[in-house]
């Protein structure tokens, strides 16, 4: 018992509470797996954005990778494109070096950004916890506030017998001018590769 609880205490040691729904997001700037630096305020056309904290090697993140892909395709030209974002230490966790990061948008064909949050600072700011965690964040005026937070759906191991898509349901919401009506669902998935004190 005590061992899980140091491991547990070791998985969260480093997560704030992080934002809350309702929040405003503080800007970021971060680095594209083309070089690019990207962040919120860059793109002027978008409503939103649909913020995955994702990565190369957790089981979870890969199954999830092809319904992150078609979460773009459907809500990009409506206004709420993908970024992806990287946190895990690639020294615990060398596959999500930013080479490989790198390799994989290649492999993968990303039509989104694929993000190095190097400094794990983001995700910090978030409180993201897990790969994948999920949030859709609302353009008021020259701000972001967050409009959901969890789990894109509620059937990891098939995108087909998923019967609750919070994600989808939640930008169908936004777009239509209603307010996000499941905006929080609990994100399962590897935990976030901390950088060790």
């Amino acid at each position: 018992m005590a061992m899980l609880l140091a491991v547990l205490l070791m998985s969260t040691r480093f997560v704030s509470d992080g934002y809350k729904v309702g929040d405003t997001v503080a800007d970021f700037k971060l680095k594209n797996v083309d070089g690019t630096s990207i962040s919120l305020a860059g793109r002027k056309d978008v409503k939103g954005y649909i913020i995955a904290f994702t990565c190369n090697t957790c089981p979870v993140a890969k199954a999830y990778e092809s319904r992150i892909v078609a979460l773009n395709e459907q809500f990009a030209p409506k206004g709420y494109p993908v970024l992806a974002i990287q946190s895990n230490d690639s020294q615990r966790s060398p596959g999500d070096s930013y080479s490989a990061m790198q390799q994989r948008a290649r492999a993968k064909s990303y039509p989104f950004p694929y993000l190095h949050d190097e400094s794990q600072a983001v995700a910090k700011a978030f409180g993201a916890t897990n790969t994948p965690h999920m949030f859709v964040v609302k353009k008021e005026g020259n701000a972001y506030k967050v409009a959901y937070i969890g789990a894109i759906d509620n059937n990891q191991r098939d995108a087909s017998a998923a019967d609750k898509k919070y994600v989808e349901q939640a930008v169908a919401e936004l777009l239509a001018g209603k307010p996000v009506t499941t905006p929080t669902a609990r994100a399962i998935g590897c935990g976030i590769k901390w950088r060790d004190a």
